[in-house]
């Protein structure tokens, strides 16, 4: 259980690394547009925007990614649960005040990941 929970924690980590490339550095790309219902105009005067959405989303993947990687498994647990909990948060605001998809990208995984984290923690003691 703990190995798949922290697959899954890596891989939602490496998810918000993949955001912060889009919106930081892809923002104004035809792969942006699509992915994010932008057009280049938009893009244009949403770009610095976009560039701090990304920040953030790169300082969720880290505190996943510093998670996963953590040796005191008794800390790593906590540092997963708090940035899983980001994560949803995050992903309900975003389904709620932007694209419902975000719903299903960001927090349907999120809260799968807590769960594992949670049913691992258990089951170490």
């Amino acid at each position: 259980m703990l190995t798949a929970s922290r697959i899954v924690v890596a891989l939602i980590g490496i998810l918000h690394i993949y955001i912060l490339v889009m919106e930081m550095f892809l923002w104004r790309s035809e792969r942006a547009y699509r992915a994010f219902g932008t057009t280049p105009e938009i893009a244009a005067i949403t770009a610095p925007l976009a560039a701090n959405q990304g920040l953030y989303n790169g300082f969720l993947a880290a505190g996943l990614l510093w998670g996963v990687v953590h040796p005191n498994n008794a800390f790593a647990w906590q540092i997963q649960t708090f940035f899983l909990l980001c994560v949803a948060v995050a992903g309900v605001y975003g389904a709620a005040t932007a694209k419902r998809s975000i719903l299903f990208v960001q927090t349907v995984p999120s809260v799968i990941g807590l769960a594992l984290v949670l049913l691992a923690h258990q089951a170490s003691g």
